[in-house]
């Protein structure tokens, strides 16, 4: 299914991506989002950083204390004057800074010792004794005319600086900018890459609206926007997977309509040899399976042999028929298939109407009256799926005429362009129910826009 639209998708796009990949080079910012350490990991930090430094000043105090040990003890052995020692404690503070968010501040304490010498006991002095103070007087005046004072050493405050990423962050993450190789694709290029992606989809049949949205949807997703290099293709098919995605309108559950009103009716409509009676048998025995009962109404009055074959599969599937002699109103036919099935307590009616061309103004009356006396919950479209533009046209014309609900493709196994299959919805804004996949009666699939465009390679 939908093999040869398949193929000349898959070589536009590569023609597509190649000529992108040509095209020359030009450098993107890329935001890089980086990863932001929780505040645990902040606070497990700064007390590990405040433990080393604690341990340092520890060190250094045991240190100094030895050392003051250590001199008294020379002090005593050389039975020196006793000195007094005065300790003070100076703490030195630079000016207040701001501490930036998330950074703690670690002031240092620092002692000094001052230690000043009682002047020893009058002796009696000999001649070399006075000598020496006779040239010593001079430097103790000065000494003792200015105050003592012992500059410390400059002592900065230490800050710890857990690093984080709490200034410059946007939300919970800081972006930085990184370059990065691209392609970009203007205007004018997008106009000469798609024509051969335009080419392959008019030559399978796709209608020239679906065209022109697909290519509305592209040029806003790929024209002066950077396209990763190595990743064209990829970008491209992302693009055109989403366009076609979009073609279809979402779809109706028979099954719980047929569960909400009783009986549900439903008419079929088409032309000439576009599969209606094959689907409604197939549809009948779809609700079958689904243990609903089901009528059928022989509204095909016009075509030779219509009622002889509805009859068959009506025999082969063990439902009902309501059926009336050739040439007669069709819209009695149907009548009477609805006030069986309400006698009954049927689930479902399926009417069987006679193919016509939306031209003929006859035969499009006679619908409009079906309509109009059996009034049934939904309208169905049958169109052969093969048809491709002829079909998606027919579509609009019985929704113009009758206003239709949903679409049934048949042939759709056999249809190796699929235009009709993504042109039909996007056409009339009504929604694909089934495709027709087979002759038999199980081969009625309910329609899955996933599945499709996986068929056509996307």
């Amino acid at each position: 299914m939908f093999g040869f639209l398949k193929d000349k998708i898959k070589g536009a796009l590569q023609k597509f991506s190649k000529k992108v990949e040509e095209a020359p080079e030009r450098e993107e910012e890329v935001e890089v989002p980086l990863k932001v350490e929780s505040s645990e990991v902040k606070k497990e930090k700064s007390k590990g950083f405040e433990k080393k430094e604690s341990k340092k000043i520890e060190k250094r105090e045991a240190k100094k204390q030895e050392l003051k040990k250590d001199h008294a003890k020379k002090e005593e052995r050389k039975q020196e004057p006793k000195t007094n020692v005065i300790k003070t404690e100076t703490k030195f503070e630079l000016p207040q800074e701001p501490v930036a968010e998330g950074k703690e501040e670690i002031e240092h304490v620092v002692e000094t010792t001052v230690e000043v010498k009682e002047p020893p006991k009058e002796e009696k002095k000999g001649f070399f004794a006075r000598v020496k103070e006779s040239f010593s007087k001079p430097i103790q005046e000065k000494v003792q005319a200015r105050p003592v004072s012992i500059e410390p050493p400059v002592v900065e405050k230490v800050k710890v600086s857990v690093e984080t990423t709490a200034e410059k962050k946007k939300g919970f993450f800081r972006s930085i900018a990184q370059k990065l190789a691209t392609k970009q694709v203007t205007s004018e290029l997008f106009e000469e890459l798609f024509w051969d992606l335009e080419l392959a989809l008019l030559e399978n049949n796709v209608a020239v609206e679906v065209v022109d949205k697909i290519k509305k949807d592209l040029k806003a997703s790929l024209v002066d926007k950077p396209v990763p290099r190595g990743k064209v293709e990829e970008v491209i098919a992302q693009s055109l997977h989403a366009s076609v995605e979009g073609l279809f309108m979402p779809g109706i559950d028979l099954l719980a309509k047929a569960k909400e009103k009783t009986p549900l009716v439903i008419c079929m409509v088409g032309i000439n040899g576009g599969g209606k009676t094959t689907s409604i048998a197939k549809l009948a025995q779809y609700f079958q399976s689904h243990k609903l009962s089901v009528v059928l109404a022989a509204a095909d009055t016009f075509r030779a042999a219509a009622i002889d074959q509805l009859q068959l599969h009506a025999d082969k599937l063990g439902v009902k028929l309501i059926k009336h002699d050739y040439g007669a109103d069709p819209a009695a036919v149907a009548f009477d298939a609805i006030k069986h099935a309400q006698a009954t307590k049927k689930d479902v009616v399926l009417i069987d109407t006679a193919g016509r061309l939306h031209s003929n103004t006859n035969l499009v009356d006679e619908m409009k009256k079906i309509v109009r006396v059996a009034k049934p919950d939904l309208k169905i479209f049958v169109g052969e799926s093969i048809t491709g533009n002829d079909c998606v046209e027919q579509a609009k014309k019985f929704d113009e005429a009758i206003q239709i609900d949903g679409i049934i493709l048949a042939k759709a196994d056999i249809d190796e362009k699929g235009g009709a299959a993504i042109s039909v919805s996007y056409v009339t804004k009504k929604p694909i129910l089934f495709l027709g996949t087979g002759q038999e009666y199980k081969d009625l699939q309910a329609f899955d826009k996933e599945k499709l465009i996986t068929s056509m390679g996307l």
